[in-house]
């Protein structure tokens, strides 16, 4: 009985995960980071050969990922001043590369702004389409009203009501259309 109970488990497992992975919700998270791993070639190219380009131009190919402060010669300043981060870290030295950040941060900010602006036209080109759905479409009709005021104590009636429920008044055929032009 042993074997069995486990097999049953197992089997039960197997099936709960067959449920889980054919759900909707797995199979679009699934579709999602396909095309999400597809798009980031996109964005990679538009960031390092469109965007960056232009900010180079502007900064005058300015390099922060060559940035950094050498710690030991804060402590020890009479040490030699070497040029490179990797030329301080290969000799020995204690260096904070601020530059990789601040580059890391600037791209960042471009792909957030590039997926943006994509985003933002997408959305648009989506919107001109119900634009032009809603101008083919008449103007929705306002439904018939279903309910009516009693003329005798104010009290809100279904449209068809002869008599009122609340108090009992026989309600007039003009009443009944005025009260239905009205409402």
């Amino acid at each position: 009985m042993g074997k069995r109970g486990k097999a049953s488990k197992a089997k039960k497992l197997g099936t709960e995960f067959r449920d889980f992975i054919t759900k909707g919700n797995v199979i679009s998270l699934a579709v999602g980071v396909i095309i999400g791993g597809a798009f980031q070639a996109v964005i990679n190219s538009a960031v390092s050969d469109v965007f960056l380009p232009i900010i180079g131009a502007f900064t005058k190919e300015i390099d922060f990922s060559a940035a950094f402060i050498d710690l030991t010669r804060i402590r020890y300043p009479s040490k030699d001043v070497i040029a490179s981060a990797s030329a301080a870290i290969d000799a020995g030295r204690v260096v904070v590369s601020y530059g990789s950040l601040i580059t890391a941060v600037i791209n960042f900010l471009i792909i957030g702004l590039v997926v943006f602006l994509i985003v933002k036209s997408i959305n648009s080109v989506g919107d001109v389409g119900k634009k032009v759905r809603r101008r083919g479409k008449a103007a929705p009709e306002k439904p018939a009203p279903t309910v009516k005021e009693c003329p005798f104590c104010c009290s809100e009636i279904a449209i068809k009501a002869t008599r009122c429920p609340h108090c009992t008044s026989q309600l007039p055929a003009e009443a009944e259309e005025m009260a239905g032009a009205v409402a």
